[in-house]
């Protein structure tokens, strides 16, 4: 099922991203630190762009309904160690 992923920054750390599908739409708040940004792509891609690809890696991992509604996207490789390795791996 393809899932619509639109994000919108709320401030210098915070973003919304809503998710849409065929069946029902999510809303989800992540922040992202510049540190952490710098760490997984540095200057490659945006803070927007590293949240969709984000959320592009978790929804291939599991259905929107069981992503957090809250979160920091440090927190992504608590439950997916490889993902850092994984996002670098897609930007570079």
């Amino acid at each position: 099922m393809n899932t619509k992923i639109e994000v919108e920054k709320l401030d210098e750390t915070r973003y919304r991203v809503h998710l849409t599908d065929s069946e029902s739409q999510s809303s989800h708040q992540v922040t992202l630190q510049a540190e952490d940004r710098n760490r997984i792509c540095g200057a490659r891609i945006g803070p927007e762009e590293l949240i969709r690809r984000s959320f592009e890696f978790l929804l291939e991992r599991e259905p929107k309904e069981s992503i957090l509604r809250r979160f920091d996207l440090s927190v992504i490789s608590r439950f997916f160690p490889k993902f850092e390795a994984e996002m670098m791996r897609r930007i570079h």
